[in-house]
């Protein structure tokens, strides 16, 4: 709002000291023809000048300098803008002096001195407002001394117009000095042309139109308002003459310079524009491909912007990009021509035994003129060809089309290499890029199946005060399928189980889940161990994939009787350590995993067996991890080296046995990375 308050301001300024100008000058030439003494001061129209050229240079200053979305090509059209409305109303002016003829007020000098201040304002205006813009075209990449130089040049015409005030006269030695510097420094200003090179072609040719007519506004004012003052200059010499001012010469020089200078350099630079932007547009497409790892989602994508920008680097008119598969069928991205096409042009090369083209021969820019001419209904005379090599084998062919004959040279054979070259590199990482998305998101998948695994285990054991349980687990992966679980089945009753999923990974751990809805849902029965198998053999058959199976060890502690009663579904056998006897044996009893057979015969294939426990007795259940653990040299923790480690820790808690068992574990596979998934539940009666 204050930048159009002042525009408005300056604008209403200028205007009435233009009036006041009119009134005062006009006023002066009439006394002077009356050879009366004029009834106001002879400096008041050199004064109104001064006022209404300082308010139009501030206008403008408002209204283009500081306008800061204002390109080159729109610095010009304000000018011609500004230059039509002018001219326009000084044509308006001459029809109306045509129209009057040889009649007494077309004669009058009075009339004709109003006529000249409103050319002479227009012109003035026209002068300002290709001054300002002139201003910043200069100033666009500024620097120290080139602002100061400018600011001199400012401060000079600035002088020049106080000078002009009190001195009617250009023949002085100071108007002279005046001049020549003004001269001097406005070509110096007019020689910095940086901002042409900005311009595109199309920007060019519209910047010397507008050029052209600025010297025509030029032309034709300084034309009319030099004849409307010689006219009035032979009836009398009291008027304002801009011929006599410093500045008006001044600026109208540095205005018609800087216009020629631009003119001229716009011109000799027109012929190398489209080759500019040929490479600035050979960059901006080689950046596209660069970034298309960033930026698309798709390699689709990265294909479509490799054939985009191919298409318009070397100014073709179609091209296709044909992409090799395996496993797929080949497929084919096409730009400006249809993918029938491209198969006939393809088959077309192949009848006719054309080496070099698209089976990548030697010759890459053969002209195939003569060969497409002779394919009904083609369009196309040109054809360049290049490989898309991703990790050194070639997964596609890039092939480039024109109408014309022989419209490839080496440059454009050049950028085109470069493109499929970089266009392999960004497929390749897009590749790679997409397989470590793939690879996190299957770690993230991992790290959730390890959560819901955990929490499918027993954070707290049953336990009572005939025993004591503490059990541990570990995965090979990120998730096993090793399980273990208690459950109270009444108040004397506790319900263990120990199962080891065939496999590892994430199917183990389905399966592993699978089975501990099955041991909550028939423990809770009060089924004995036997049947509890076969009812879990029962469920399975319809889980489990041909292959897989379950071993497991069922318990049912009786802490009334003080008796274990258990079925063995070809787990591992049950070390059991005897308090009275001092001795340890394995439970090597019988029994099939669960989901082997598949059959009602299951149920020959389990059995029911009892021991009572005596007070210091040890059960220790395990996975096959633990057994087959290997050392340095490969050999297995085994049997043996498992009842030592028991009997080493005989007279330790539950939990004093497990940390022991499994510090021993790792100790003998002398790494913490193992290669099984292991479970250990160490039973202490009390």
């Amino acid at each position: 709002m204050r930048a159009k308050a002042l525009i408005r301001i300056t604008f209403l300024g200028a205007f009435i000291a233009w009036l006041v100008l009119v009134f005062s000058d006009v006023t002066i030439l009439f006394s002077d023809i009356r050879g009366l003494n004029p009834d106001i001061p002879v400096w008041l129209p050199r004064f109104m000048f001064d006022l209404y050229v300082l308010c139009l240079f501030y206008y403008y200053k408002f209204k283009i300098e500081k306008e800061e979305n204002l390109n080159f090509t729109d610095l010009l059209w304000r000018v011609f803008a500004t230059g039509l409305v002018a001219t326009v109303v000084s044509l308006g002016m001459r029809l109306i002096l045509f129209l009057l003829g040889n009649t007494a007020l077309a004669s009058n000098v009075l009339f004709s001195d109003v006529v000249y201040h409103i050319n002479l304002a227009l012109f003035l205006s026209f002068l300002m407002a290709a001054f300002t813009s002139w201003k910043r075209l200069i100033l666009y990449q500024k620097s120290k001394w080139l602002i100061r130089l400018w600011t001199l040049f400012e401060f000079t015409l600035f002088f020049a117009l106080l000078y002009d005030s009190i001195n009617i006269s250009t023949t002085g030695v100071l108007g002279t000095v005046l001049a020549v510097m003004l001269g001097v420094i406005g070509l110096m200003l007019s020689a910095n042309m940086k901002w042409v090179a900005y311009l595109n072609f199309k920007q060019k040719w519209t910047s010397l139109l507008l050029l052209l007519l600025a010297f025509f506004y030029l032309g034709y004012f300084f034309y009319t308002t030099n004849r409307l003052a010689d006219f009035i200059s032979i009836q009398s010499t009291s008027f304002l003459d801009f011929r006599a001012h410093t500045f008006s010469l001044s600026i109208f020089g540095f205005v018609m310079a800087y216009s020629l200078f631009s003119f001229l350099v716009i011109l000799f630079n027109l012929p190398t524009s489209s080759v500019f932007e040929q490479k600035l547009e050979e960059v901006v497409n080689f950046q596209r491909i660069s970034q298309s790892i960033q930026t698309e989602q798709s390699e689709e994508s990265v294909y479509n912007i490799l054939l985009e920008s191919s298409v318009s680097s070397v100014f073709a008119d179609a091209a296709w990009l044909e992409i090799k598969s395996a496993s797929e069928e080949d497929r084919v991205f096409t730009y400006g021509i249809s993918e029938q096409e491209a198969k006939a042009i393809q088959e077309h090369i192949r009848n006719n035994k054309i080496k070099g083209v698209l089976d990548q021969g030697a010759d890459r820019t053969k002209n195939l003129s003569r060969h497409l001419g002779t394919l009904k209904g083609a369009r196309f005379r040109s054809l360049l060809s290049f490989p898309i090599v991703v990790k050194g084998e070639p997964i596609g062919t890039l092939a480039i089309l024109k109408e014309l004959p022989d419209g490839f040279n080496k440059e454009m054979t050049r950028v085109v290499s470069t493109f499929a070259n970089q266009a392999g590199i960004s497929i390749e990482n897009f590749r790679l890029l997409e397989e470590a998305f793939q690879n996190e998101r299957y770690k993230e998948e991992l790290k959730i199946a390890k959560t819901v695994q955990k929490s499918l285990l027993p954070e707290n054991l049953e336990s009572n005060g005939d025993f004591d349980i503490a059990a541990f687990s570990q995965s090979a992966d990120e998730v096993g399928g090793d399980y273990y679980d208690t459950i109270r089945i009444n108040e004397h009753k506790v319900a263990l189980i120990i199962a080891d999923v065939s496999g590892k990974g994430t199917t183990a751990a389905f399966h592993m889940s699978q089975m501990k809805g099955i041991f909550h849902s028939l423990a809770q029965q009060e089924l004995d161990p036997r049947e509890f198998m076969i009812r879990a053999n029962q469920a399975l058959v319809f889980c489990l994939e041909r292959g897989s199976f379950i071993s497991a060890i069922y318990f049912i502690v009786d802490s009334l009787e003080r008796k274990i009663t258990y079925s063995r579904a070809g787990h591992c056998p049950v070390l059991y350590y005897h308090a009275k006897g001092d001795n340890a044996e394995f439970l090597k009893d019988k029994g099939a995993a669960l989901g082997m057979v598949k059959n009602k015969s299951y149920c020959n294939m389990i059995e029911v067996y009892q021991l009572d426990y005596k007070k210091g007795d040890i059960m220790v259940l395990y996975t096959d991890g633990i057994t087959e653990a290997n050392d340095s040299k490969g050999e297995e923790f085994g049997y043996k080296n498992l009842e030592r480690t028991i009997l080493e820790a005989k007279d330790k808690s539950a939990k004093g046995i497990q940390e022991h068992l499994i510090s021993s574990l790792y100790e003998y596979s002398g790494t913490d990375d193992i290669n099984d998934d292991f479970t250990s539940m160490i039973i202490r009666f009390k």
